[in-house]
């Protein structure tokens, strides 16, 4: 890994490291529980990625620098807990935003170094970029903002397919990186500024209608004529953002 690309991906980390912490601080965990979701955030998705590539041994083990970079940002936060806690709602869909573009990037990169194809680099960068958060949101008890109607992963998607796209037109790295990284956080950023969202398709079930009489079965007794039940209807309806959803 070329020197500023190095220096990038410790950029990463930290972002990804204090999103980490923004949100232990708003889930009301103690200094440890800060430290694992600034630690898997920071380092998850890339340990993922070099596993599934086959790098041994992977690169925080190869470099503890990376252990060091988000135990100082923990302790730094720790420190200004309390100006950061007061920014917990602004600051942690951005610094997440930095943190998937730089992610998606890095990771695309070193797949494209190792030699990878062109689709599995994509995915690579993909998995860099939000298998980290996924597992923070995870224990935070949340939805993973992936598994949501966010534009998230299709922001990941988008950069790095572009970045690999420019990588296979031999366009410079420096150039190639700068887009890619351009195109993912504007996406993200402005899913965010614009609350944009992606469609979802849900299990809706329709109420049946009130009974209606057999005329053609009505007794002479004078008894309460039979009825018909009509049974509850159940299909997949596209929602879209913004609708309010039936039951399902």
């Amino acid at each position: 890994m070329t020197g500023w690309i190095y220096w990038l991906d410790m950029v990463g980390v930290i972002v990804f490291a204090l999103s980490g912490v923004i949100l232990a601080c708003r889930s009301r965990m103690d200094p440890f529980g800060m430290l694992v979701l600034a630690a898997v955030t920071g380092i998850g998705g890339g340990t993922l990625r070099d596993l599934v590539l086959g790098v041994r041994p992977v690169f925080w083990v190869n470099d503890p620098t990376y252990l060091w970079v988000i135990l100082a940002t923990v302790a730094v936060s720790i420190l200004g807990f309390h100006y950061i806690h007061r920014l917990t709602r602004t600051v942690l869909p951005v610094t997440d935003a930095f943190g998937l573009a730089l992610f998606t990037v890095i990771g695309a990169h070193k797949a494209l170094q190792l030699g990878s194809p062109g689709v599995v680099a994509v995915l690579m960068g993909l998995m860099t970029g939000v298998a980290g958060g996924m597992i923070r949101d995870v224990l935070a008890r949340r939805v993973p903002m992936v598994l949501r109607q966010e534009v998230y992963a299709t922001a990941s998607i988008a950069g790095g397919t572009l970045f690999v796209m420019l990588s296979a037109l031999q366009v410079p790295t420096a150039l190639a990186v700068g887009l890619g990284l351009a195109v993912t956080l504007g996406l993200r950023l402005a899913a965010i500024h614009w609350r944009l969202a992606l469609p979802t398709f849900a299990w809706v079930v329709t109420e049946p209608a009130s009974p209606v009489p057999e005329q053609s079965l009505t007794p002479e007794s004078g008894e309460t004529p039979p009825t018909t039940r009509r049974r509850a209807k159940a299909r997949v309806k596209l929602i879209r953002p913004g609708k309010r959803r039936g039951r399902h």
